[in-house]
């Protein structure tokens, strides 16, 4: 399987469903509560929900770019700054839908082949704390790229799972009913 056949899809059909969950959220509360929901955390010490949408949209990008050799352009570090920021201003629903969409824009824009050159290419990742990492780019796609967008993804759903959202399994994976055998649906 080819680096753009993994990635693209898998970030497109999770990010779908991380806005579908928000909507969720609004049509479930009063719209001060679905707003309040930005700010919640799954625990003291980690980053609000507001983050972790950001955060699950700037990987998806960002990892685009590394495995195409291009620099990460300005516009997803404005996008990591507003999520390390979110405590402070979280934004509203509709930001984080923004955020959302503009992720999927960019994400149905790529080639179909795009990423494949990637798997190769040398990706040097530094980090925040000053580690530097280096792999090829099919190692930071397998450990890095989407082990850090499910991260996200997972702590936002437990954000909105703790706070009383009801989302269950079929919320999580939607994409799989295209792959439903006929016939094998239960009858609830």
């Amino acid at each position: 399987m080819s680096l753009t056949n993994l990635l693209v899809p898998t970030y497109m059909q999770m990010l779908k469903g991380l806005a579908a969950w928000l909507d969720k959220a609004q049509k479930q509360l009063p719209e001060a509560e679905a707003e309040a929901l930005l700010s919640a955390r799954l625990a003291p010490d980690m980053f609000p929900l507001a983050t972790q949408v950001r955060f699950a949209c700037y990987q998806a990008q960002e990892a685009t770019f590394r495995l195409m050799g291009e620099a990460v352009p300005d516009s997803l570090a404005l996008l990591a700054a507003e999520g390390r920021n979110a405590d402070k201003e979280p934004g509203s629903i509709v930001d984080a839908q923004n955020r959302i969409g503009e992720a999927l824009a960019y994400l149905g824009s790529l080639g179909t082949d795009a990423l494949d050159a990637g798997a190769e290419r040398q990706v040097s990742l530094e980090l925040p704390t000053g580690m530097i990492f280096d792999l090829t780019g099919e190692q930071y796609a397998r450990d890095w790229a989407l082990a850090q967008f499910y991260f996200h993804m997972n702590i936002a759903y437990a954000v909105l799972r703790g706070q009383g959202i009801e989302l269950g399994k079929a919320d999580y994976v939607p994409h799989m009913f295209t792959y439903l055998r006929p016939g094998t649906m239960p009858k609830s």
